[in-house]
């Protein structure tokens, strides 16, 4: 990522000299102008592309194909191009002095610590800018001195596959910088071989000593000088993710490094890539790159265009489609279920979309401020290769959800394999290390929580039951629910969902045999569920001037609020005036979560009993159930007890009824703003267990909206004030704070609390990390998370993180 000069030291009188000790004029001039480019280049910031123009004139001129057919005078000519450019550039003559050469190329190599691709390389590797580096000074060794030299790269092992197969490319006649920049096609290692057995018996020798040595692969630079092979560096390699648990596992078998150094070897975010399916990378190079979004969910996905969520039922009946919108709805569900993928326009890693589809283990591309989303027209507004392009409902998408690429066309993809061997032992040994630490995962529907455990999830540590009710086949009995006016109305529609509800809790209990569920009773407001106000404001202001046509449309829009033709201004009016009065200015700290429990307790008392009668309805058929109650958003005691009261008695009427009062079950709550975690002391003496929904914990202690901290994220991160998304990475300095405060306070008055983490941090590595630090019992995380907590709680452990709380038994 940072810069470099070859030949240093070459001037007009020095040429001659390598000339003479050469005997090779063409060597020695191809040297000094490889020099004189580079540094101006690097050191005076004349751009390459002048530099190229006068080379590329010249071999025209000499009617040359190959660089490698420029003679001797030809390049002296170059050269003295290149010095009327920089002179041209500058002001200044290219320098012949050698000091001032070095002290010239060591401050602009120091320099280049700040070019935008290093920067960005630290950005992306989490490596801090106050590092800083150092400058090597090296003796030259010259792979371009004829047909006996050469250069090249290596690896001790394939870095894409992990195989142990000496991997590399090299030239004849060249410097390194012309096997990287692509100007020439490299030669595999094999033709190495043929070409010098010598070396590349030597080559091979001394690499394997250095990975032996290293104990890891290797990426390597050589020259060979007439004949000679000189080694110039050695690194350890990068990787994929599916060549570093290769690695890893198979470096243990050879005895190079023990379980506990292979488990740290792995970074745990890169096994990603063996969790969901790839785009292949050759497919990749054939399509227009369109957009680059946040890789808010991984994998690829490949699909048609479509815009709504019911187009996306419909038309995945016949291909797979990709789900495009300004951003997802509660509402957009079904269709969010059957497609290949979701891309947005608005949004960032914890927006509905990024949430809902990790779950689901969906790819999706979120916040793509580069495309524009016209829903009505159903086009996409992109601008690719400096031409304005629009997409159509029908046309092809594939996204990379791992990086956030969005390319025009149908890419082809790459199935990955979670049951592999490799990974199997790999992800057992982690599981040794990881010890009592739990990993669970959020999961609303049996096939979720089927997924998690294939993936070794050791229970659910979030349902969200409000996901449940946007089925076709509920929204209207929860829609009528909300509109009812009095408790015997409300009372009614929610029977009618009790045995839904019952249905879903029986499937997760069953999926979960054995392992904990935690249900989390109604979180969202209540206007979720229903139109949005905006809609039904338009709809409301056209209906007096619409035909019979748009008339029509407008009763089939709300055909399930019991709307005809006939009936639409009563139907409309009404449902606009009960939207209205739900109508919150700030819904995130408004009339949700317990609160909606509270002013609504026959809420509460439906959702409460439908968990307990799936508990015997599953005890029944030999499935352990163990239900965990979780009351959302409480803001101390109070809330809790008035809460618990109602779960606990609908438990003890249901399973006493049933003869099954043996049958244990907790009820605890999410800790999820300031005050909920300030008085955990309080809380924790009538609270079973404690889970942390950092997401909304992080939003209320920073005073920042998740959706809407997006639109100035990039000026907060380049500037420093945020070294990662705090959405995305766990605030320890703030947000941690009263996360460890109310673990210590809660287990203080109460020993036997349990304590897990149920929002999206639960699956980020220095997250997990921080909770298994502070003493919490568990991580919950999205389904296709769960190996990369799983592995990132085992290095905690191996590397001595204590445990500043202790956990409970």
């Amino acid at each position: 990522m940072m810069d470099t000069i070859l030949n240093l030291g070459l001037n007009d009188q020095t040429v001659k000299t390598l000339e003479a000790r050469s005997n090779n004029p063409r060597f020695a001039y191809d040297c000094y102008r490889r020099f004189i480019q580079m540094y101006g280049n690097v050191v005076l910031e004349v751009p390459k592309p002048d530099f190229d123009d006068v080379f590329d004139g010249q071999k025209k001129k000499a009617k040359a194909k190959l660089d490698t057919e420029l003679t001797a005078e030809d390049l002296k000519q170059v050269i003295a191009g290149y010095k009327k450019l920089i002179e041209k550039k500058t002001g200044k003559p290219f320098p012949q002095d050698a000091m001032d050469q070095l002290q010239g190329a060591r401050d602009a190599v120091f320099g280049s610590w700040f070019n935008a691709r290093a920067i960005h390389y630290r950005k992306m590797n989490q490596i801090p800018d106050d590092l800083g580096t150092a400058v090597n000074v090296q003796a030259m060794v010259f792979g371009n001195l004829g047909e006996t030299s050469a250069t090249g790269v290596g690896f001790t092992r394939n870095p894409a596959t992990g195989e142990k197969a000496f991997y590399g490319e090299f030239l004849e006649n060249a410097q390194g910088e012309d096997v990287v920049s692509g100007v020439r096609t490299p030669r595999p290692f094999s033709e190495l071989l043929k070409w010098n057995p010598a070396v590349y018996n030597q080559l091979r020798e001394n690499t394997t000593m250095l990975e032996k040595h290293y104990r890891d692969i290797q990426d390597f630079e050589f020259t060979v000088q007439d004949g000679k092979l000189y080694m110039l560096q050695t690194r350890n390699g990068k990787r994929t993710g599916p060549a570093a648990v290769r690695i890893a596992v198979e470096m243990v078998s050879e005895g190079l490094i023990s379980k506990q150094e292979a488990i740290l070897r792995v970074d745990p975010q890169q096994l990603d890539q063996l969790l969901h399916p790839v785009l292949d990378p050759a497919s990749k190079k054939s399509l227009a790159k369109l957009a680059t979004g946040l890789p808010a969910s991984p994998g690829a996905a490949v699909g048609t265009i479509v815009f709504t969520a019911d187009d996306a039922v419909e038309k995945a009946k016949l291909a797979p489609v990709i789900l495009v919108r300004k951003e997802t709805v509660p509402d957009d569900i079904h269709g969010m279920e059957v497609a290949k993928g979701i891309l947005t326009s608005r949004g960032g890693m914890t927006s509905h979309a990024a949430v809902v589809c990790r779950g689901m283990g969906t790819p999706c591309v979120a916040g793509a401020e580069g495309i524009t989303v016209d829903e009505h027209k159903k086009e996409v507004g992109v601008t690719a290769g400096g031409k304005a392009l629009i997409l159509k409902e029908g046309d092809w998408l594939s996204l990379d959800g791992s990086t956030g690429e969005v390319f025009g066309g149908k890419a082809n993809t790459l199935d990955a394999d979670p049951s592999s061997g490799v990974l199997k032992s790999f992800m057992e040994w982690a599981d040794e290390f990881r010890g009592k630490f739990g990993v669970r995962a959020n999961a609303d529907i049996p096939r979720d929580a089927k997924a998690a455990r294939r993936f070794g999830a050791e229970g659910i540590g979030l349902c969200r039951t409000e996901h449940m009710f946007f089925a076709e086949d509920r929204i209207p009995h929860m829609q009528a629910m909300i509109l009812a006016r009095d408790e015997k109305t409300r009372r009614k529609a929610l029977a009618k969902l009790l045995p839904m509800q019952r249905r879903d809790f029986a499937g997760l209990f069953e999926a979960m045999n054995g392992f904990p569920v935690v249900i989390r009773t109604l979180d969202p407001p209540l206007h979720e569920f229903l139109p949005k106000r905006e809609d039904l404001m338009v709809d409301n202001a056209i209906l007096p001037y619409a035909d019979i046509k748009k008339k029509r449309e407008l009763a089939a829009t709300y055909q399930r609020f019991g709307a005809e033709v006939k009936n639409l201004k009563t139907v409309l009016a009404g449902l606009l005036k009960r939207v209205e009065e739900l109508h919150e200015f700030n819904p995130m700290l408004g009339h949700r979560g317990c609160r909606l429990g509270i002013t609504y307790p026959e809420i509460t008392e439906m959702q409460a009993r439908a968990v307990f009668e799936a508990v015997v309805q599953v005890a029944k058929k030999g499935v352990k159930v163990i239900p965990e109650v979780m009351i959302p958003l409480i803001g101390g005691v109070k809330e809790f007890e008035n809460q618990k009261k109602i779960v606990v008695q609908v438990a003890e009427e249901v399973l006493g009824k049933a003869g099954r009062k043996d049958l244990k079950y907790l009820v605890g709550t999410m800790i999820e703003i300031p005050r909920a975690a300030l008085t955990a002391g309080d809380v924790a003496k009538e609270a079973d267990f404690f889970s942390f929904g950092t997401n909304d914990l992080t939003q209320t202690t920073m005073g920042l909206s998740r959706d809407d901290y997006t639109k100035f994220q990039k000026d907060y991160e380049d500037r420093k004030i945020f070294a990662n998304d705090p959405f995305a990475v766990l605030d320890q300095e703030g947000v941690g704070q009263l996360v460890k405060m109310a673990v210590e306070r809660g287990r203080k008055s109460n020993p036997k609390l349990e304590i897990g983490i149920c929002g999206e941090h639960g699956g980020e590595p220095s997250s997990v990390q921080f909770c298994y630090r502070v003493g919490m019992d568990y991580v919950s995380c999205s389904p296709y998370r769960v190996p990369i907590a799983r592995l990132a709680a085992a290095q905690a452990a191996i590397s001595g993180d204590k445990s500043e709380t202790q956990r409970t038994a």
